[in-house]
């Protein structure tokens, strides 16, 4: 085996898949299968595609927590039944109107583990009250069920995610590793600890058996009352009140104002030319979308071998990314302002209609800020990591701004006529955008079936300086990577996270196919069955 950038440890010794869920009633993929079930489930009873989403999105709030839920931000893309452009709905993140730079004071060491930039006293951008941008993700649901759903109540939708946070966390290993790896800084703060550190260690599964199920605080009243008195008290009612009290209480600066003010947005999705035939719907703006332009174009006159991608497609691949990369944080005055170990939740649907959701919601970091409000079980994210410290730089702390981010949701259309469509993104930091290319690239370019995409091997560049190389990839794959720059073989596992955790929707003529990331434990596609189908043969084709 090759040896670039340093023999790889290897730890794995097996071969993980994932099935393709396929059918004509609709699919929804999940970085967690009861929440997938959760929306497939809504299809199921008449629910469109923003109904199944927003079902889905509220059921991982209870199931996935570390990654998203009530106190998160993302971006939705939706493609109504029959229409050609695609719709942004943009709750992206926004700083309070009270953040200050002066309540982030250097302390002349720099930070190593997350950024090249200097480290901020007592890491309060990135853990704790002060990490808190505005947390928009009800808004964006709320918006996205107003604008494209089909006007079911919205206690509807939460009913799924309102049972599964009344039982709780299912306490397997998936789990204690996701919350062992945030617990020296859950701990410092309490109703973190008291939830998720029992007895002050991470929770562990029974040695055999069945796993048991960690209460998750005051979440589930909260959903109660969403489902009682609609969303936006998230922002203006009861359940305001007790989010401004609480963070006040902690020493942060969101306040009333700032969720009173929340809206989410809705506007046309710009676009990308797939060499002639295809068009790349985004989120646009401060998300990875213009960097994948520049991606598309780099690799637009790059020779797509029949049998698919070679030696000389991955290296120009590296080639191409390293740039587009050094010219994404040349323009932001940065070595590396965005943060790599981000825990991002991504979810794509389809209903039998054919109108297709792709949204990424996050919390940013793993457990966000680590703090969960007392009051009303809510999980903040930590959206202020995403400014850079430094006075004067391009990306700084500021009132009432938006950072640069690393989401990119895409819709893809034919340019004229019928075609394939497909819905897609991914979780994972910096890692998104490589994920992302190259799952379309594997679809399109190279005609893979949903099973070959999703299993092929691929590279990550997550900056202008290298590539990590699945070890699965050919030899002579590596030698062409390591002769085009610095490259490092790494495993494609569930930890180290080298890799981002892709899914995507694949439809054309009333049929749909679906796979989730291979990598990730708990994640899956489902499909709604056709009436009369079995329970065994409902779940054909989930994980």
């Amino acid at each position: 085996m090759p040896t670039h950038g340093g023999s790889p440890i290897r730890t794995q010794n097996w071969t993980v898949t994932k099935p393709v869920a396929a059918g004509r009633d609709g699919i929804v993929v999940a970085q967690n299968r009861e929440a997938a079930e959760a929306g497939a489930a809504i299809l199921a009873a008449g629910g469109n595609a923003a109904d199944a989403a927003v079902a889905t999105a509220f059921a991982l709030a209870a199931v996935e927590p570390w990654n998203s839920g009530l106190g998160g931000i993302g971006f939705a893309l939706v493609l109504p039944a029959g229409a050609t452009r695609a719709k942004v709905v943009d709750f992206g993140p926004v700083s309070s109107r009270n953040t200050r730079a002066a309540d982030y004071p250097l302390n002349g060491r720099e930070k190593r583990d997350l950024f090249t930039w200097p480290e901020v006293e007592d890491d309060r951008n990135v853990h704790g009250p002060l990490s808190f941008c505005i947390p928009s993700a009800v808004a964006g649901y709320a918006q996205l069920h107003e604008a494209f759903g089909t006007g079911r109540p919205v206690a509807d939708l939460l009913a799924p995610a309102l049972a599964l946070a009344r039982r709780g966390l299912v306490q397997d290993w998936f789990t204690t590793l996701k919350i062992a790896s945030s617990a020296a800084v859950l701990r410092l703060y309490a109703e973190s600890a008291r939830i998720y550190l029992p007895g002050g260690q991470p929770p562990v599964p029974p040695y055999q058996g069945t796993p048991g199920c960690l209460p998750l605080g005051r979440l589930p009243e909260t959903l109660e009352r969403l489902a009682a008195a609609g969303l936006r008290d998230f922002y203006e009612g009861g359940i305001a009140r007790d989010l401004v009290a609480d963070i006040a209480g902690l020493g942060g600066v969101v306040d009333r104002e700032d969720l009173a003010g929340c809206r989410a947005v809705i506007r046309d999705a710009p676009t990308i030319a797939w060499r002639d035939d295809r068009i790349v719907h985004t989120a646009g703006g401060l998300t990875a979308a213009p960097t994948l332009a520049a991606v598309v174009a780099g690799m637009a006159s790059v020779p797509r071998p029949a049998a698919g991608p070679d030696a000389a497609w991955f290296a120009a691949l590296s080639r191409v990314m390293r740039q587009a990369y050094a010219e994404r944080l040349a323009g932001l005055g940065a070595a590396s302002p965005e943060p790599g170990d981000t825990c991002t939740t991504h979810l794509t649907v389809v209903d039998r209609d054919g109108m297709m959701v792709s949204m990424t919601t996050t919390l940013l970091s793993s457990m966000g800020s680590r703090v969960v409000l007392p009051t009303t079980g809510v999980l903040m994210n930590n959206g202020v990591m995403w400014f850079d410290p430094r006075p004067g730089s391009a990306n700084p702390i500021a009132p009432g701004v938006r950072p640069l981010c690393n989401m990119c949701p895409v819709i893809v259309t034919p340019r004229a006529g019928e075609g394939p469509r497909l819905a897609a993104g991914a979780s994972g930091g910096r890692r998104i955008l490589a994920s992302v290319y190259q799952v379309l690239a594997f679809l399109i370019d190279f005609g893979m079936d949903p099973h070959a995409a999703a299993h092929a091997p691929r590279i990550d560049v997550s900056g202008p300086d290298g590539t990590s190389a699945d070890a699965r990839l050919s030899p002579e794959v590596l030698d062409a990577l390591a002769a085009a720059g610095p490259l490092a073989v790494v495993e494609h596992g569930v930890l180290p996270i080298n890799f981002a955790c892709p899914n995507f929707v694949r439809a054309e003529g009333g049929a749909a196919a679906a796979c989730s990331d291979v990598a990730s434990p708990w994640s899956a596609a489902v499909a709604v069955p056709r009436p009369g189908a079995s329970a065994d043969g409902a779940q054909a084709g989930s994980t």
